[in-house]
């Protein structure tokens, strides 16, 4: 199966993926990562405001055969939920690239990136 790995985006290795403009970072998870929970059938964010920390949970996704906490790719203030796709999980698991993108953060300091992988590593870990 051949999973959507866009070129400009920065990945973890826990399957979420950052785009990055500026100094606003969007989250989701990856293709890959929907495609392995299967049906998402819930979704927990956190609220417009909160701070984040680079590799520490800041929700939760649920589908029909587990639960897996989200990590923050970087460090920051949420400055916007995507409350669509917590209205409608399964968004999630139709389009996680786009639609489905979770958080807005701006981000505390881009060093961070450095902690992240590109996509050519990103597609060499989930083709393990």
């Amino acid at each position: 199966m051949s999973f959507r790995v866009p070129e400009e985006n920065y990945y973890s290795k826990n399957h979420e993926w950052a785009y990055v403009d500026e100094n606003t970072v969007t989250v989701g998870i990856t293709d890959y990562a929907q495609d392995s929970l299967g049906e998402i059938v819930f979704v927990e964010l956190p609220e417009e405001g909160s701070k984040v920390s680079q590799s520490e949970p800041f929700g939760v996704v649920e589908s029909v055969k587990t639960s897996s906490d989200l990590f923050a790719p970087v460090s920051g203030t949420v400055i916007e939920v995507n409350q669509s796709i917590v209205d409608d999980p399964g968004t999630l698991n139709d389009d996680p690239m786009n639609d489905g993108w979770m958080i807005r953060i701006e981000m505390d300091t881009e060093k961070e990136l450095a902690n992240l992988i590109r996509a050519p590593e990103y597609k060499k870990l989930i083709q393990d």
